[in-house]
């Protein structure tokens, strides 16, 4: 399994896309991997064919584990036993198989165990790989589990001996441990309340029994998507320089120009879309600000690639729009759509989440009108849209009118941008939002 994102130590074989026996070119697709927040394609570096596949679909495997044979030229199945044995992997001869050691490596690690019994570490892989090697049942079905399964296991104080394993060769999958999890939990006896006086003598009255109250809740274990979420913005919030700029933008013409736009458009405008193609403007018209930190340096950009925030069951997403100073609404509308249903089907490549400038938060189609949104680092900016609403308006000539108002907040990272920067970035996006018509051209 390879590092498929920076620090990362598992990930999952989502899909394979080859078969035993199947020759495959170089730069061919081998299996769909998931990572926290994306599909990522591992590609053959090699040609061959593939003699088999170690680990089933679904299955979390830790950064260096074998996944695959690939066997070269001239090679054959009888190739692949031995192999296996000198990388001490056991598969038991199946196609498809659970990884554990050989009896050979049980052997070593319980000899390295007994020459250093102070080690822990050795101590815990010689009580694994001893139960590889046979001894006993219960020791030989908690090899057939991933290293994940395992620490998660001992995270929860779970026995895996209780566990069915609903994987090749009954290996014990995450889904089956978190199954496992939750009857546990389903059937949990009440604990007993140990502060309660002594049970008064059989002659005196028991006293009436008053039930605690029981908690109405569940705890929902964490996937890989929200653990990266969590640890990403708290990165953010707790080691950005947060600072934050508001503006009312008045967007009666906007919605006047998006409606006449529809009315002869093959495909429907978003105001959205208007925001995006107006971010793209004011990054443009204000270029300083289209810069990230980088640590030792501020790089900045001379096109304009915007994260867009995407809702979808797992948590926020935030694939990127190339080039949107060169795009048409339109164009934008259209690829925007696109991401944003690869988005929810957890479609999304890893490249199409990395890189960008800056981000657009909208939540006004839920009727939030005015937010605050965290930076997504290593970006400088982020926009927060709220929903257009109907306000009083002073007008030129001082007359008091209804007018639809769009608030937003700018959230900017004073080490790269000051004050005075993000002032002016924002004053040139409100004059692009208020006057759409600089946005078509």
């Amino acid at each position: 399994m390879p590092e498929v994102l920076a620090g990362a130590t598992e990930a999952a074989i989502q899909t394979w896309l080859v078969a035993q026996d199947t020759p495959v070119a170089v730069n061919q697709g081998l299996a769909e991997i998931e990572t926290d927040k994306a599909i990522v394609e591992l590609t053959a570096e090699v040609a061959g064919t593939i003699g088999r596949l170690l680990v089933s679909e679904g299955s979390s495997v830790s950064v260096g584990e074998p996944i695959l044979v690939l066997l070269a030229d001239g090679e054959g199945q009888d190739a692949i036993g031995p192999a296996l044995a000198a990388a001490g992997v056991h598969t038991g001869g199946n196609a498809t198989a659970a990884l554990s050691p050989t009896p050979s490596a049980a052997s070593a690690t319980a000899e390295a165990a007994q020459a250093n019994p102070d080690d822990a570490v050795t101590q815990r892989a010689a009580a694994v790989d001893v139960g590889g090697a046979g001894a006993e049942e219960s020791s030989a079905r908690r090899l057939f589990a991933s290293p994940l399964v395992r620490r998660l296991a001992a995270d929860a104080g779970a026995d895996l001996d209780d566990i069915r394993g609903t994987g090749p060769q009954g290996r014990i999958v995450r889904r089956d441990l978190e199954r496992h999890l939750a009857d546990r939990e389903a059937v949990k006896p009440a604990q007993p309340d140990t502060a309660k006086a002594p049970t008064p003598a059989p002659t005196a009255p028991m006293p009436d029994a008053t039930p605690e109250p029981s908690a109405n809740f569940e705890d929902v274990p964490l996937n890989r998507m929200r653990k990266a979420i969590a640890r990403r913005l708290t990165e953010s919030k707790s080691t950005v320089p947060h600072f934050y700029l508001l503006a009312d933008c008045r967007v009666d013409a906007l919605l006047a120009l998006r409606r006449t736009v529809n009315e002869n458009a093959a495909r429907k405008i978003s105001v959205n879309d208007f925001v995006l193609k107006a971010v793209a403007g004011a990054l443009v018209d204000v270029p300083v600000a289209n810069a990230i930190w980088n640590d030792d340096s501020i790089r900045r950009f001379s096109s304009v690639d915007i994260s867009v925030a995407v809702a979808t069951e797992g948590g926020l997403m935030t694939p990127v729009l190339r080039e949107v100073e060169r795009l048409s609404l339109g164009q934008i509308s259209a690829t925007v759509a696109e991401m944003a249903g690869r988005a929810r089907e957890g479609r999304l490549k890893q490249h199409e989440l990395e890189g960008g400038s800056f981000s657009v938060s909208n939540l006004g189609m839920y009727g939030t009108s005015q937010f605050s949104a965290i930076l997504n680092p290593p970006q400088s900016g982020i926009l927060a849209v709220g929903a257009a609403r109907r306000l009083p308006v002073v007008g030129a000539d001082g007359e008091l009118t209804v007018g639809q108002v769009m608030t937003v907040t700018l959230s900017a990272d004073h080490r790269v941008m000051d004050g005075a920067v993000a002032a002016e970035w924002l004053a040139a996006f409100q004059r692009r939002i208020e006057n759409p018509l600089t946005i078509l051209v």
